[in-house]
């Protein structure tokens, strides 16, 4: 006899439709799983035989000759996340179970005693069921909420295989996970770190609001115990809420990656990346055997922060290159080539030197010049032509330090980055792919940053003075255009533009 139940398999963010075919016939016991399944899949054959028989089922070892088929068989499977269906498909094909499964999709983890564990990846699998008309997927109870978001969805919560054979028989109904109510997901957030408490750098508080208004990439550069980290961690609180497609989109990834915490439904805020200097290009890109997202899409739509930039590898610093332009990551292995999303906002924070003092009135460098050479040299001329907002960050002064005065809030700076943000979104509601300025492409900047003649004869003077490239050439007018939007400004005018041109100049 034969059967057939619905299953998933995830490649990059995309999931698709698996059917796991089970068929059993007398002759020698024999389990075989066939349709590409990768080493885990495998393993399940003995998973499910004892979850299956200390459920109070007869086992696939007393059954004679089992084989299951998943399909498609092109797709490469993955995870432990076919125990459920295999199970199920071998108890329906030797007739333990005789229930009509419909348009149903399962997936989870089986123990050895039945119980249903958490898996990986559920947001993109449920995504996709109720794309092609699923009307029930059954998940692990600990996954529910995460499946729940999905509006106009049966979820139902299995904690264990005998109790979802009830479910499906009639005998006890499991009650559905009820929608999740994102309303209180998206309340306002509460940030330890808040600029009103850093001491001065009005020059870096500046650059980083301008930073967070258009999604541009900031270099901190100044010495040892200034405030760069301080500034960096303060940053999440300056930026624009998350929409909610954002929000899916950042908690799809940190589902496929094992990152989302159980029973965390939705990541309401920006995510705050900040691997180690000694990061491998693998944890910062992403990868293993069959890829999963790295560091660099951890980060996406949030913040990938870097401190003592210079010491990372160089070969991890390259890597940088094509989702700092393109917001896409590609991962290649020998078993699959999938793209990530990556549209960070980079902070990027070093010394001017190696004892730090290069750029410090107060204390004297220790440096050769072949050492500040060599080590300003660690980071690659096209990362830094990357990178938008080049800020120092000097150290302050004892009587600034010991002013009482409060800044300015981050709530303050963060209203009128929202607002700035709003303006953008207004200005690329119909190009797909665009939220910020700097995401625009050249034709875009053709369209959206017309420049005047005094405009015109300022930036040809900051290009031919500065020996700008054309690329620092096209983000000079698009930080322009995000400190236009900060000033209401419908036009790209001369103050705007000076203050672009005057983050362009390194300080290191």
């Amino acid at each position: 006899m034969s059967s057939k139940v619905l299953s998933a398999a995830t490649l990059g963010l995309t999931s698709h439709l698996v059917e796991v075919e089970a068929d059993t016939h007398s002759g020698a016991h024999i389990f075989s799983i066939v349709g590409l399944p990768d080493a885990a899949v495998k393993e399940s054959r003995d998973r499910v035989d004892s979850a299956v028989k200390n459920s109070g089922f007869r086992p696939p070892h007393r059954c004679g000759h089992i084989t299951v088929n998943l399909a498609p068989a092109d797709i490469k499977k993955e995870g432990p996340l076919y125990d459920l269906p295999i199970a199920l498909g071998f108890i329906l094909a030797t007739k333990q179970l005789r229930a009509e499964i419909g348009n149903r999709l399962f997936i989870g983890e089986l123990s050895l005693n039945g119980a249903i564990r958490p898996v990986n990846g559920v947001l993109p699998i449920a995504i996709m069921a109720k794309e092609k008309n699923v009307t029930e997927i059954i998940v692990p109870e600990k996954n529910a909420k995460e499946a729940a978001i999905v509006e106009g969805l049966a979820v139902i919560p299995a904690s264990n295989l005998k109790e979802l054979i009830f479910h499906l028989t009639g005998e006890k109904k499991i009650d559905p996970e009820p929608p999740q109510d994102l309303s209180k997901v998206f309340e306002p957030q509460k940030y330890v770190a808040d600029m009103a408490y850093i001491k001065g750098q009005e020059y870096a508080k500046r650059a980083l609001e301008v930073a967070a208004a258009g999604g541009h990439n900031v270099l901190l550069s100044g010495p040892p115990g200034s405030g760069k980290t301080l500034l960096a961690r303060t940053f999440p609180s300056i930026m624009p809420p998350l929409t909610f497609p954002e929000a899916l989109e950042i908690t799809k990834i940190f589902s496929i990656a094992g990152k989302l915490s159980r029973g965390i439904s939705l990541i309401s805020e920006r995510p705050y990346r900040a691997p180690h200097h000694s990061a491998s290009a693998v944890s910062l890109v992403g990868g293993g055997t069959f890829p999963r997202p790295g560091e660099i899409s951890l980060s996406h739509r949030g913040v990938l922060f870097l401190d003592e930039f210079p010491e990372f590898s160089r070969n991890v610093l390259e890597n940088l290159r094509q989702p700092l332009e393109d917001g896409m990551i590609s991962v290649s292995r020998a078993q699959a080539t999938l793209s990530f999303p990556a549209r960070f906002t980079l902070i990027a924070a070093m010394n001017p030197c190696p004892c730090g003092n290069a750029t410090d009135p107060e204390k004297l460098c220790s440096c050769t010049p072949a050492g500040i050479v060599k080590y300003q040299r660690k980071i690659s001329g096209p990362i830094l032509d990357r990178i938008d907002i080049h800020a120092e960050v000097p150290r302050m002064r004892f009587e600034k330090l010991a002013e009482t005065k409060v800044g300015e809030e981050s709530a303050s700076v963060r209203k009128r980055v929202t607002t700035a943000r709003k303006k953008q979104r207004e200005r690329f509601q119909n190009i797909d792919g665009i939220i910020t300025n700097s995401e625009m492409q050249n034709l875009h900047i053709k369209k959206f940053c017309p420049l005047g003649e005094k405009e015109m004869a300022l930036l040809r003077q900051a290009v031919d003075s500065l020996h700008l490239s054309a690329r620092a050439f096209h983000r000079i007018i698009k930080i322009a255009r995000t400190i236009a939007d900060l000033a209401d400004s419908e036009n790209i005018e001369v103050p705007h533009l000076a203050e672009a041109i005057q983050y362009r100049q390194r300080q290191i």
